[in-house]
């Protein structure tokens, strides 16, 4: 048994694109050596280095956490601006816990692709892990795990329990968001889409809906950081689940919280109401916004 971290680098095109290749890659790599060492303090192995991330492998999952909890803390009170200039450097990070095979120092296994799948789903200074690694935690650190709910990471065939590690104090609705208990199957409740001046209703059992570029979507919104069927709602077992089928990814914030949940080919609840953003986050220049309502 071991448990498995993904961190990556936010937005490392951008970097590329600004500072230049040359530029760019001894800024990362200077980086990512800085975060090796912060990670082998905390009895991490770094496995390898990924370009503009690192893969870890840790004895148990609290130096885990605790590795993730003390980079991110770390880089919002002493921000690192690439070329000194710019936005301060940003890490979104997955944790899972598991069996996991060596094989000439490289490792394998389950816990290894589901720990890059949280990492890829995480937003901005997020950290994601799962309900194996919380069983795992004492009881402070426990309670810094709140519910995503249950979703279908890429490339697994049940849902797994996602929780995100609350490491800053807590923030309006972002503190309670996603309880347990807002995951109970609604039979009864319908769904309303707003965006693009139309509102769609999706009562349960209902046909799919698809939001898009495409004039044949249910809901088109027309902008080039949309994809054509840039995401689905289907009704599945008392839920709605929001499906994302795009090239650049979909935002989703629950309620009044602040920190979205990032999907990337992967699917979450709509739990009741929130903001869906195609392609970009909510603060991007006249992003794309989709409001929805999961009515009882």
């Amino acid at each position: 048994m071991a448990t498995v971290v993904f961190a990556d680098l936010v937005g490392s095109t951008g970097i590329f694109e600004r500072l230049g290749d040359e530029t760019a890659g001894r800024f990362v790599t200077q980086l990512t050596t800085a975060l090796s060492r912060s990670f082998e303090q905390h009895r991490g192995r770094v496995v390898k280095l990924l370009g503009d991330g690192l893969f870890v492998v840790f004895p148990d999952e609290s130096d885990a956490i605790a590795a993730c909890v003390g980079i991110q803390k770390r880089l919002q009170e002493t921000p690192v601006y690439p070329g000194g200039t710019g936005k301060a450097v940003q890490m979104q990070m997955g944790v899972e816990s598991g069996e996991v095979v060596e094989i000439e120092g490289d490792c394998y296994g389950d816990a290894v692709n589901s720990a890059a799948r949280l990492a890829d789903l995480a937003g901005a200074e997020q950290i994601l892990t799962t309900n194996r690694v919380r069983e795992s935690l004492n009881a402070e650190l426990r309670g810094k795990l709140r519910s995503l709910g249950p979703m279908f990471l890429r490339g697994k065939n049940e849902q797994t329990e996602v929780y995100r590690v609350q490491w800053q104090p807590e923030r309006d609705a972002d503190a309670t968001m996603m309880g347990a208990s807002m995951f109970k199957a609604m039979p009864n409740a319908h769904l309303e889409l707003t965006g693009a001046g139309q509102t769609l209703r999706m009562d349960p059992h209902g046909t799919s809906l698809t939001l898009g570029r495409a004039a044949t979507a249910n809901l088109s919104l027309n902008d080039s950081r949309v994809s054509r069927v840039h995401a689905t709602v289907d009704w599945k077992g008392g839920h709605f689940i929001l499906s994302d089928q795009s090239s650049f990814g979909t935002w989703v914030y629950m309620g009044g919280g602040n920190t979205p949940l990032v999907l990337r080919r992967t699917e979450c609840y709509l739990v009741g109401n929130g903001l869906i953003t195609l392609g970009c986050e909510r603060e991007a220049e006249a992003a794309p916004r989709v409001e929805f309502a999961v009515i009882a």
